[in-house]
């Protein structure tokens, strides 16, 4: 896939989660990323701790995840939905986790265009994905990035049972040296990061910055996407299939994810502090502080640089309070939308299961092929994924990136 993520902070959550701070005015500029936090996440409505990203200012207490679109709550699983008005829904972790283990048991979609994900992505841009496309129920997509760069031959399939009838635990092992695919406890794939050097950037191609995780439905295939996006994901989405008109919209079942930090005792990879900052623009694992910086905007008017700009002040008696800038929406990235990481799909590979690291090419921002947040969904109306899903509309944060074609 190849990347353009929403990157420099402007203010407000844009400062947030997947703001990029080698893309920003100073390294500082975005809010640092809170560390690692061992927990096995359960969707229990009455548990579960999911904010909007109207309302999270970077305190991981206040949730376990935010996002936008439309996750629901149904047999303590959480839904994520999938309307005719909407572009998907995204959970992301208000956690970051640099290096270690994450398990995640769901049951994908299904249908031509339509994209299940379960992702690590830094705000640097490296990324490891499992993907599955809704065509295509009997297969896992692997497949990793390094500071968003595409690579045609970065991706490897793993065969699977149904993955929309059937649950599967997905299982990303991360290492400074090595990145393991299982599935239901099975290697599927291993890619060690000495076969990625590349000669010609003189570097590892190796993801190795502290990550969030992701977890989405999006649309790959819709008329506005690249034609690669579209052939890789089985066509265009189909609005009046059995699941639009069963429950108007398509949906992903997660059941749970569990995250182990890796736990080093000096870096890479340590979570001893409060957060993750850069000390220089390489933003390889070297230049990574685990440190005590705050994670925290008092508003959404605030930024890295001024945490504290917008603090709410009391009014005086008798009259009208400050506008709430919550509801500025430059604030605020991806109101609705779904897609997470990086969009390659449209480059045209035609090789899924080689590896080349001689093969990296810069993705070209100039002709963006998909866009999150086109159409806002619509908030706290009820949503029925069958006669008796229940109500939820806790969405919470979305990192907004726009997809790009080659």
């Amino acid at each position: 896939m190849g990347l353009k993520e929403y990157g420099q902070c402007g203010i407000g959550a844009y400062c947030l989660g997947g703001c990029d701070p080698v893309s920003s005015f100073s390294l500082n500029s975005c809010t640092p990323a809170p560390v690692c936090q061992s927990k096995k996440h359960t969707f229990d409505s009455k548990l579960s701790t999911i904010l909007p990203n109207t309302k999270y200012l970077g305190d991981p207490s206040t949730a376990d995840w935010v996002s936008s679109g439309q996750p629901v709550f149904h047999n303590d699983n959480v839904l994520l939905t999938m309307s005719p008005d909407s572009v998907g829904t995204l959970l992301a972790s208000t956690t970051y986790m640099w290096y270690g283990n994450v398990k995640a048991r769901f049951k994908t979609s299904r249908g031509a265009g339509v994209v299940t994900a379960f992702i690590l992505l830094s705000d640097v841009k490296d990324e490891i994905d499992f993907e599955f496309v809704g065509a295509d129920l009997v297969t896992a997509q692997s497949n990793y990035y390094s500071k968003g760069v595409t690579n045609y031959h970065n991706s490897a399939n793993i065969p699977l049972s149904d993955t929309f009838v059937n649950y599967h635990t997905y299982e990303i092992n991360w290492t400074p040296d090595e990145i393991t695919w299982s599935i239901d406890g099975q290697v599927g794939r291993t890619k060690k990061r000495i076969d990625t050097w590349n000669a010609t950037a003189n570097q590892w191609s190796y993801p190795q910055t502290p990550s969030r995780i992701q977890l989405s439905l999006w649309p790959a295939g819709l008329p506005t996407n690249g034609k690669g996006t579209i052939a890789w994901a089985g066509g265009l989405v189909d609005w009046n299939s059995v699941d639009i008109k069963n429950n108007n919209y398509y949906y992903a079942a997660f059941e749970s994810i569990e995250i182990t930090c890796f736990n080093a005792d000096s870096g890479p990879g340590t979570n001893k502090g409060i957060s993750y900052t850069y000390s220089d623009a390489r933003s390889t694992n070297d230049t990574v502080i685990d440190g005590d910086k705050g994670t925290i905007l008092q508003s959404f008017m605030a930024t890295g640089l001024d945490p504290k700009a917008g603090a709410p002040v009391q009014a005086p008696a008798g009259t009208s309070s400050a506008p709430d800038a919550a509801k500025t929406i430059e604030t605020i990235p991806g109101i609705s939308g779904g897609n997470p990481g990086v969009d390659n799909h449209d480059l045209g590979n035609t090789s899924p299961n080689s590896d080349d690291p001689e093969t990296d090419k810069p993705s070209d921002p100039s002709t963006p092929s998909f866009s999150q947040g086109r159409k806002p969904s619509s908030g706290g109306s009820q949503v029925k994924p069958t006669k008796i899903w229940t109500t939820f509309i806790a969405i919470s944060f979305l990192s907004l990136y726009v997809l790009t074609a080659s």
